[in-house]
């Protein structure tokens, strides 16, 4: 594939809209922060400890770097090209519902845990894995719709 030259450039990157980018960012974040987070943990103390509550400082680190990351990860819209327009107000629409859907079928998890007294470390992780599919499945959501129109 020949390199992309001049105006070859600014176009096929205008022909992904911002909301579209942002999903992307946001589907990258929302998968690679929690399989960084589990790595270090498994490369960590080791289990027994981690579930006696050697945990909450990694998980806090690990939820406020994917919010860090989610952030700063997409360059911001640019003045006159990135509008969002009704169609991506009605992609997110449908995809945050697809994603609430998700969340509120899986934090079931996390509430039979407590009311079984399971240990904090399982019910935290429920819950912050219920927060990774929601996004997860939020943002596929959201890329289907973009791909496949509504």
């Amino acid at each position: 594939m020949a390199p992309l030259v001049g105006g070859e450039k600014e176009e096929r990157e205008a022909a992904m809209p911002y909301g579209e980018r942002r999903t992307w960012a946001y589907l990258v974040t929302a998968l690679l922060v929690p399989s960084l987070y589990v790595a270090a943990v498994l490369a960590g103390p080791g289990p027994a400890r981690s579930v006696e509550g050697e945990f909450q400082a990694p998980l806090l680190v690990a939820i406020g770097a994917g919010l860090v990351a989610n952030m700063f990860f997409v360059r911001p819209p640019r003045k006159g090209w990135d509008r969002r327009d009704e169609r991506d107000a009605e992609i997110d629409r449908r995809g945050e519902r697809v994603g609430f859907i998700v969340l509120g079928a899986a934090m079931i998890a996390p509430l039979a845990l407590a009311m079984l007294e399971a240990a904090y470390f399982w019910i935290a992780h429920a819950a912050y894995l219920a927060y990774v599919l929601s996004a997860a499945v939020s943002s596929a959501a959201k890329l289907v719709f973009y791909r496949r129109g509504l």
